[in-house]
């Protein structure tokens, strides 16, 4: 079966697994999803992935992250904004910011997929694919 919107079914698995408390999760990869997967180990939300291939098929085994114990969390908040059916774009001077500035917002740019901060300093503006706290 197809799937309409991957990066929001990446998110959603991210959360699921975050909220069950779960070590790993598995995620079909591809090239947007490995650069959001870059993105969040950069930004310190998870601990890291690596890209395997099982049965022909290539997935992102990603690593999650918590605190001392596992009751603190990482990652309190993830939103998908731009949906497949409504495309939200944001230019180099309305780049949105997350929880002011404590969030992390991912863009999708002719620079490649970078955060808002980037984006502020390469002064480009871009699709906003989704917010994470």
């Amino acid at each position: 079966m197809t799937m309409s919107d991957p990066i929001a079914d990446m998110l959603t698995r991210i959360r699921n697994a975050n909220t069950a408390k779960h070590d790993t999760v598995d995620v079909p990869a591809s090239k947007m999803k490995t650069a959001i997967a870059d993105i969040l180990v950069k930004e310190g939300y998870i601990k890291k992935y690596d890209i395997e291939e099982i049965d022909g098929f290539k997935t992102i085994h990603i690593t999650l992250k918590y605190g001392k114990d596992k009751n603190v969390k990482i990652i309190t908040g993830l939103k998908r904004i731009s949906k497949p059916g409504l495309r939200v774009y944001a230019n180099k001077e309305n780049l949105p910011k997350v929880l002011g500035g404590l969030g992390t917002a991912i863009i999708s740019t002719n620079k490649g997929v970078i955060t808002d901060k980037e984006a502020r300093k390469l002064n480009v503006g871009g699709e906003v694919l989704a917010f994470i706290w």
